[in-house]
């Protein structure tokens, strides 16, 4: 079997099971935001169910409209809290200790390898990174979850993603998926596990392993993985805070597709509008003119982004006619980034730094886009609408990308405005 197999078939209490069957898995973890936890919620009380069924496993996060943008958000807020509340959850962040979801739970040790996760939010596959199967599911069934600790589904098949060769120059974990969903399209690995292996994989960060397993859904995926390693080790070990089961898939395991990708071949990305799979090389792009950078989400708010960012931003201003938003994605990585004189950097480029949100990713708040506008943004969705008005673009990056634009005032490689 291959690890999500062998993750599930664990879960189960059984020797193994094989894709397209239906199970019941074990959950390690139940995650919900302030957007789909009131939904669940109210599906759960009208159940009548009185308690969840551990509270040291249900995570709720306040992340997309924090801190509370209009009435309707601080509704929906004050729904979460109160529930927490009641429900006696230790493991639930609002204002001040919270972040973005992605980036907070692996960051708190609260996920880890081998672990099953559900989340009401489509990027739960974030933590495929350390080795753990982890899906996005609807509210409903998040509601089931958080009453029964269990999640009936469908094994997927898996597609087996192999990268190898040297990066260039400014190429991160956001360059390789954004090059690979272009390749295999929005619906190339529909409820498929996306394994993502090879030495250019190995010798991946854990931020960039984020990246690429958080925008699995992005290609139709059920769940993003890659096998846990050395890094994998690195990052849980004095962090995790239940054991890990460090899974690895049988030399002989089955997969529907192998892709052999070359990475020395990929240059900096950037998807078009409106579908991260419009991927192509920045460089072509070198015309486009753009209103608005944002550098932050689950994808792309980690400590090391932010890094890459400051690399290009370090002594140069951003373009004037280009607002320019850096978002942390928790407390600590916007603590980091203090301490490592970041937004200080990002302040000199004349930026705006915020407090930890999902915020403009969405459309919620801190950088909604006008009728015309356009917008480079390290995120992961560039639907129509997406960021604002029906009218307006988004263009998918890097940091690296994202910050050289927002020099430029135009789609930009890091070389055009660091030489």
């Amino acid at each position: 079997m291959n690890i999500t197999e062998k993750i599930l078939a664990r879960a189960c209490g059984r020797e193994e099971v094989t894709p397209g069957e239906f199970v019941n898995a074990r959950l390690d973890l139940a995650l919900a935001n302030d957007i789909t936890a009131p939904l669940s919620i109210k599906e759960f009380e009208a159940a009548g169910i009185e308690k969840v069924w551990d509270p040291e496993r249900v995570v709720l996060v306040c992340d997309h409209f924090v801190p509370n943008k209009d009435i309707k958000s601080a509704e929906q807020a004050k729904i979460v809290r109160e529930f927490a509340r009641r429900h006696g959850l230790p493991h639930f962040y609002d204002v001040g200790r919270m972040g973005i979801e992605h980036v907070i739970l692996p960051e708190q040790g609260l996920v880890g390898p081998g672990d099953v996760v559900i989340g009401a939010d489509s990027h739960t596959c974030t933590y495929g990174a350390l080795g753990a199967f982890a899906t996005g599911v609807g509210s409903t069934d998040l509601a089931a979850g958080m009453a029964t600790g269990e999640v009936w589904l469908r094994v997927p098949e898996t597609i087996r993603f192999n990268y190898h060769g040297e990066p260039g120059r400014y190429v991160t974990g956001k360059d390789y998926i954004l090059y690979t969903i272009g390749m295999i399209g929005v619906d190339g690995a529909l409820y498929s596990a996306m394994e993502f292996g090879g030495e250019a994989i190995s010798s991946l960060s854990m931020d960039g392993r984020f990246t690429m397993c958080n925008m699995a859904i992005e290609a139709g995926a059920k769940n993003g993985i890659v096998e846990p390693d050395a890094v994998t080790r690195e990052y849980v070990e004095g962090r995790f805070g239940r054991e890990a089961a460090y899974v690895q898939s049988d030399a002989d395991a089955d997969y529907a597709v192998v892709h052999d990708i070359d990475v020395a071949g990929i240059k900096p990305q950037v998807a078009r509008p409106h579908l991260p799979s419009n991927s192509v090389a920045a460089e072509e792009l070198a015309d486009t003119v753009v209103d608005q950078v944002v550098i932050g989400s689950c994808t792309n708010g980690r400590i090391e982004d932010l890094r890459m960012a400051a690399d290009v931003l370090r002594g140069r201003k951003a373009h004037p006619d280009v607002r320019t938003i850096v978002i942390p994605g928790s407390q600590a990585v916007y603590r980091q980034a203090v301490r490592e004189g970041l937004v200080d950097i990002f302040i000199e480029a004349e930026a705006a730094v915020s407090t930890p949100t999902c915020g403009p990713c969405l459309g919620g708040h801190m950088g909604i886009l006008a009728e015309g506008e356009r917008c480079v943004a390290t995120t992961n969705r560039n639907f129509v609408g997406r960021m604002g008005h029906t009218r307006s673009e988004v263009y998918l990056a890097g940091p690296y990308v994202a910050a050289a634009t927002a020099v430029a005032g135009r789609i930009a490689v890091p070389e055009e405005v660091t030489a």
